[in-house]
């Protein structure tokens, strides 16, 4: 999906993700949850936030 952005805009969102250690994309759809949420908006049949990053070291060896 194509986003337009304000350049400022985009410059503000990515050093907050990265103070948030999320990336942009994450912090767009946190950002829009929460305003849909706010608004009494949000899809109910919407999954959860799914969880990013690098997964949980096997304990088993």
């Amino acid at each position: 999906m194509l986003l337009r952005l304000d350049p400022a805009v985009h410059s503000a969102l990515q050093r907050w993700a990265a103070d948030d250690l999320r990336s942009v994309n994450a912090q767009i759809e946190l950002l829009l949850r929460d305003a849909l949420r706010e608004a009494g908006r949000a899809p109910r049949d919407a999954g959860p936030v799914p969880r990013r990053g690098r997964p949980p070291k096997d304990s088993g060896d």
